[in-house]
């Protein structure tokens, strides 16, 4: 899996590698018991500070994505992920951005049909 961290992006560096490793998990790119790279190498091939790479990897282990064996390191969690308990309300707030756009509902309907079946070509 290839990530692509945007220094200029608002998002901070460390919500950039987060997102892009569930969405790793769920296209089926990093499967569960997976050894991610330490800390220090992912930063050396991100060109990023170390304790940004922790801080990723932390809240990808509190919210269930990761988890770490202390003679393999940090792995992909078995799936299914427990749902966070907010997920409605990003949900929510994401389609209401969506609704005040020019996109149509039908448009917004095939967006996400595309990328849901984006994450379930892999098991097929």
């Amino acid at each position: 899996m290839i990530l692509e961290i945007d220094p200029h992006s608002e998002e901070p560096i460390y919500l950039q590698l987060r997102n892009q490793i569930i969405i790793g998990i769920a296209r089926g790119e990093l499967k569960p018991d997976e050894q991610l790279p330490t800390v220090r190498q992912f930063a050396d091939e991100l060109g990023v500070n170390t304790m940004t790479v922790s801080k990723g990897y932390q809240q990808l282990r509190e919210e269930g994505y990761l988890i770490t064996d202390r003679r393999r390191g940090t792995l992909v969690a078995p799936l299914p992920v427990k749902l966070k308990k907010n997920y409605e309300k990003n949900l929510t707030l994401l389609l209401a951005e969506l609704s005040l756009t020019d996109l149509d509902e039908h448009m917004i309907q095939e967006k996400i049909k595309t990328i849901l079946t984006s994450f379930r070509e892999e098991d097929i």
